[in-house]
């Protein structure tokens, strides 16, 4: 069975977001604007990206 994963890039600057979402963009990868990290389809990843959601773009790889 194939490991599904997800391209998130961050479209938006974390500049005057919410410290936790900040936090939350780093815990991921995305550390300067247009980043890019392919990162596992799974309940954690999913909850992370609903957080930041304003300001990435996800796509299925």
């Amino acid at each position: 069975m194939a490991d599904k994963k997800l391209r998130i890039t961050l479209v938006k600057s974390t500049i005057g977001a919410v410290p936790k979402h900040k936090k939350t963009a780093i815990a991921m990868g995305l550390r300067k604007l247009n980043k890019t990290v392919e990162l596992p389809d799974n309940a954690a990843t999913r909850g992370q990206i609903q957080q930041i959601r304003h300001l990435v773009k996800v796509e299925e790889v």
